[in-house]
């Protein structure tokens, strides 16, 4: 039985919900955060352009989550049918036909690229190259055993689409800010996928949680390590000042409390610090904000 509010929908309604996963708005955040990051970065004063642009981020973020999201779940429907906390979705349990994912992910799209045009040039240069990731994502699993590297390349790609958008051009700042991420997400990502490690070695699905299995703290401590440090560069370039060091430290203590608790081998728990990356992004996000006021 479908839970939360998805069911207060139409019966014929409630699939595609689910497919774009609206009624799980962590991964609209993790993608969200980034691109918010690249704009506060970018522009020193909070300001109705600073506004306008955070809401169009916002806005492009709930779209192209949905579609990556439908994109993912078509790659992966005959595996996901395979894997016990996937094998409910939409396309791995026959509720939607593939025909119908693709006109919906064809809605999707389009609705993305109204809020593209909304913002500068360059940014329409850069979204190709995003959609590129978004597309080969759902195939790294098959190739590789760092599909969460690709992730972690995919949905950060809003921290330099941020950066472009507020200050109409890239630079060393935007591209620590885009490197920091892509280990951030590197660790989260892992960590996640600890979830699944059962069902993707007995399927033959490859990820970094199974390659680093046996190390696993180590691993993410030095994805966190090197993402701490490259967002760091990246404050240090755009001469972020104020209180942003302290603030940025407390929010620091988060990744810090992931690594020490990290258990593999409990996936509710796995699944909890996975969902607390969504309040460091915000942490470091107030923590920029603050440096920029005070």
């Amino acid at each position: 039985m479908t839970q939360g509010w998805v069911r207060y929908f139409p019966r014929p309604v409630r699939p595609y919900l689910l497919l774009a996963r609206l009624d799980r708005p962590v991964g609209t955040w993790l993608l969200f955060l980034p691109g918010f990051w690249g704009i506060l970065l970018a522009r020193p004063v909070m300001d109705g352009t600073s506004l306008r642009l955070i809401l169009l981020f916002a806005l492009g973020a709930l779209v192209m989550r949905s579609a990556g999201c439908v994109v993912n779940d078509l790659w992966d429907r005959d595996i996901d049918a395979q894997v016990a906390r996937t094998a409910v979705r939409p396309l791995a349990s026959g509720q939607i036909r593939v025909k119908n994912a693709l006109l919906f992910l064809a809605v999707l799209l389009a609705l993305g690229c109204a809020v593209l045009a909304q913002l500068p040039v360059l940014c329409w240069y850069l979204a190709p190259i995003a959609l590129l990731l978004v597309a080969f994502y759902p195939a790294a699993k098959r190739v590789t055993w760092w599909p969460q590297l690709v992730m972690g390349f995919t949905f950060g790609f809003g921290a330099p689409m941020g950066y472009a958008a507020a200050a109409a051009r890239l630079d060393m700042t935007a591209f620590c800010l885009y490197a920091g991420t892509i280990f951030w997400q590197l660790g989260f990502d892992t960590i996640y996928g600890f979830q699944d490690i059962e069902d993707d070695a007995r399927i033959g699905v490859k990820s970094t949680s199974l390659l680093w299995r046996g190390k696993a703290k180590f691993f993410v401590t030095i994805c966190y390590a090197l993402a701490t440090i490259l967002f760091t560069a990246s404050a240090l370039l755009a001469e972020v000042d104020g209180l942003f060091w302290p603030c940025g430290a407390f929010a620091t203590l988060i990744l810090i409390y992931q690594i020490f608790t990290l258990r593999p081998d409990d996936p509710p728990h796995c699944l909890k610090l996975f969902k607390s990356n969504v309040l460091y992004g915000l942490a470091l996000a107030a923590s920029l904000v603050i440096g920029r006021i005070v």
